[in-house]
């Protein structure tokens, strides 16, 4: 499901950068962090509801977990709307502050405004990828998930190429695609279904709710200071490299949310397992899961990092069509941008790890250091002393910080969860 989703994002971008432009793949660029930052709310909820309802069913009281269920959609649509509303009026004043002026100012409202409409069904699509696990429908998920990516690719064509529209085009294929992935799973969970979820008159349970919260906090955070982070770096290229260093930034995000998806979808998929074993008490299990995980998150990364070096120039063509020198830079940061891929599997899994025994505590802790720490300190401080390139190593350097942090907190717990 991470996959697709992350895909059809891809080529969403695709399509911006070759028919719309490469001033207007900035302006997308520039403002997609915030936008991206509100959406991954429904990450938290998803997350943190997922470890809860997941944990719950493992203590075998199914009427409970679908109260719980219930509960944790409806508080996020309630955020989900008003966050709508707030967006949609201060998006200029938004952009503005991120550096925006002229033409790109123009162009990031314009995407901003027209995507944030779909923005509680945004977060619906979030959270649930992640219930459709827990309910034991990952199959269905992920069906849904190539259906919307499909309506979004054909939604691009008929929009950019069909009606012209350009970026106005981009972002109403984006808005309608978020709708329909989100309508239908709310849709299939309120009425009788043959998963072991469904809809029902939730029951206000405060401490439940800020369990959810606090427990998800750590993928939330991990997501939205990522998207955070990297208006720190958008920031950080206008004034090294202008806008060809922020339409640089693009192509390695949009490229970087496939590799990055496959660690975050196993991490995502694996969490409910973790999490039913352990309320379920089976130690034996867990340790098998543990030492399996970390086995295949290790081969991956070497895989990944392979693959990426491999493929740096057609992966960065497919975004810019004219090549020459921008091409060229493109090649170069890609290929020191790649390193991070080495570290990326345990800096995500480590954090996921600790979220599906219910310690949001450490999860978030992880997820912090990760971000606000480690990337955001590199990203100010590289530059200093290496340009641009400063720029491209600080992911690099933050990842590698959080694999060994991760790894530290999973030696040092491993007696007191008995994995």
């Amino acid at each position: 499901m991470n996959i697709f989703a992350s895909l059809y994002i891809v080529v969403d971008g695709m399509f911006v950068a070759n028919l719309a432009g490469k001033s207007e793949f900035a302006a997308v660029t520039l403002i997609f962090p915030i936008l991206n930052i509100l959406g991954t709310i429904g990450y938290m909820f998803g997350v943190g509801g997922n470890a809860l309802v997941a944990k719950t069913l493992g203590e075998n009281d199914r009427q409970k977990a679908n109260r719980l269920f219930s509960l944790i959609v409806l508080a996020s649509s309630v955020v989900g709307f008003l966050l709508m509303v707030l967006g949609y009026v201060f998006m200029p004043r938004i952009a503005s502050l991120l550096g925006a002026e002229g033409k790109l100012l123009e162009n990031s409202v314009l995407y901003g405004r027209i995507f944030i409409l779909a923005l509680p069904a945004w977060i619906w699509v979030y959270e649930f990828q992640l219930f459709f696990i827990a309910a034991e429908k990952p199959h269905l998920g992920l069906a849904v998930t190539v259906f919307t990516g499909l309506c979004n690719i054909a939604l691009d064509a008929l929009f950019m190429i069909g009606f012209k529209w350009g970026l106005a085009g981009a972002a109403a294929a984006s808005a309608i695609t978020q709708i329909v992935g989100g309508v239908f799973p709310l849709i299939y969970f309120s009425r009788k279904n043959d998963s072991i979820l469904r809809l029902v008159k939730p029951a206000w349970d405060a401490r439940s709710l800020v369990k959810c919260c606090v427990n998800g906090s750590s993928e939330f955070m991990e997501e939205a200071a990522a998207s955070f982070v990297g208006i720190f770096y958008n920031v950080q290229l206008l004034k090294y490299a202008g806008e060809d260093g922020v339409v640089i930034y693009g192509l390695l995000m949009y490229v970087s949310l496939i590799f990055s998806a496959i660690f975050v979808g196993y991490s995502n998929g694996i969490g409910p397992v973790i999490s039913y074993n352990y309320g379920s008490r089976n130690h034996e299990e867990l340790k098998n899961l543990r030492k399996r995980s970390l086995k295949i998150i290790a081969i991956t990364s070497v895989a990944m990092f392979v693959l990426s070096q491999l493929l740096a120039r057609p992966f960065s063509a497919l975004f810019l069509r004219d090549g020459g020198k921008l091409l060229a830079d493109a090649v170069h940061a890609f290929r020191i941008f790649s390193f991070a891929y080495l570290f990326t599997g345990m800096a995500v899994f480590g954090s996921a790890f600790f979220t599906a025994l219910n310690n949001g505590q450490v999860s978030a802790l992880i997820a912090f250091l990760r971000t606000f720490v480690f990337e955001l300190g590199a990203v100010l401080l590289l530059p200093l002393l290496l340009g641009v390139d400063g720029i491209w190593s600080s992911v690099v350097f933050a990842e590698f910080m959080a694999a060994v942090t991760g790894t530290v907190f999973i030696i040092a717990l491993q007696k007191r969860y008995h994995y």
